[in-house]
């Protein structure tokens, strides 16, 4: 049972806890932290994706962030990114290799499972500079199904079109751009 703070507008714990599946049946806000892997390559920035396991309680089989996750009560973004990098894609860094690229609040009301989904989150998001092949990445399986490297145009241009199955909002990807110059 993940336990996670319940947060006012701007992302401070308000002093209460909810159980995850709460916060997102009854639509609590609450924290994540977002780390976008890039690279460049022949002069290209490109970006690693992850896709969803098909198990996921919510976007099934959607293409996502690098590497993403709930921070649990108590905790801080930093310390959850660097876990979350560890638990999902076996990669080891330290706080100073994760560039603050600003916050983002996404508010998503939807279904997923035939259950009601709610989910309002405040949401650091974070640049991991790291060149490393998709098949070296060790996957939590049980989270993502498979990770690939999409060049960064490519990927914004899916995303607006909507002709990739994702759950990725634009705003983070304007945020994390002003860092590829």
């Amino acid at each position: 049972m993940e336990i996670l703070d319940v947060v006012d507008e701007t992302g401070t714990p308000t002093g209460e806890t909810v159980e995850r599946a709460e916060a997102h049946r009854e639509g609590v806000r609450h924290r994540t932290s977002h780390v976008w892997i890039a690279r460049n390559r022949n002069g290209r920035i490109q970006l690693l994706l992850q896709k969803r396991c098909m198990q996921k309680d919510s976007f099934p089989g959607c293409y996502d962030i690098s590497s993403a996750g709930h921070i649990p009560a108590g905790e801080e973004y930093i310390p959850s990114a660097i876990r979350e990098l560890k638990e999902e894609l076996n990669v080891t860094v330290q706080e100073s290799d994760l560039i603050y690229c600003g916050q983002v609040h996404k508010d998503v009301d939807s279904e997923f499972h035939r259950q009601p989904f709610h989910d309002h989150q405040i949401s650091n998001v974070y640049l991991l500079w790291l060149d490393r092949e998709a098949e070296e990445f060790e996957l939590q399986t049980e989270e993502i199904e498979s990770v690939r490297w999409m060049d960064y145009a490519q990927v914004r241009g899916m995303v607006a079109s909507d002709t990739l199955p994702n759950c990725i909002i634009m705003e983070e990807l304007d945020l994390i751009e002003r860092h590829f110059l």
